[in-house]
């Protein structure tokens, strides 16, 4: 079971976006049958628009090829919007998927992304340019990381959302009053 990290960009269009995917793992697995071994690839692969759209996705084939094509398919469909605040995230989040468990904080600006190569490519591709996090689960799979940084991503609220949700006016027309 070997596991490559690999930072493979491409730019591709869709749905009049300009997304650009990265290969985040390679890994190629194994399974015995009666006349020796056959062998897959399964492919991690990060889709975004590096403004505030990211999706993650899997793919998985004989070829590394036809691999990172299903991973990208899947990406796309599982798009998310990066909810941001400058260029940084609006408040410390904390994503878990299985055993890993992945904690995003805000930055101040000029800091950069402060992350590992999986969070960093979802954070990269989703637009942000100032954040810190860090690993804090019991694993350090890539794929688990990556759906846990998913998560969070998705868990993500603008202050204008929270307002909304409780039931408060708007900043503006407070102060305005």
């Amino acid at each position: 079971m070997a596991t490559q990290n690999q930072q493979q960009s491409k730019n591709y269009s869709s749905r009049g976006m300009e997304l650009t995917e990265r290969v985040v793992s390679i890994n190629r697995v194994s399974k015995v049958v009666k006349g020796g071994k056959r062998f897959r690839f399964s492919v991690l692969v990060v889709v975004g628009d590096g403004i505030d759209q990211v999706g993650v996705g899997m793919g998985k084939a004989r070829e590394i090829s036809e691999a990172v094509r299903k991973g990208i398919d899947h990406a796309k469909k599982n798009m998310v919007d990066m909810k941001k605040v400058g260029n940084t995230i609006p408040h410390p989040i904390q994503g878990k998927f299985g055993a890993a468990e992945v904690l995003i904080r805000p930055a101040a600006p000029g800091t950069g992304v402060i992350a590992g190569a999986v969070v960093r490519a979802i954070m990269e591709l989703g637009g942000v340019k100032d954040v810190l996090t860090k690993v804090i689960g019991r694993t350090s799979n890539p794929i688990n990381v990556a759906y846990a940084t998913f998560e969070a991503v998705k868990g993500l609220r603008t202050p204008e959302e929270v307002r909304r949700l409780r039931g408060k006016e708007p900043r503006e027309a407070r102060a305005s009053a």
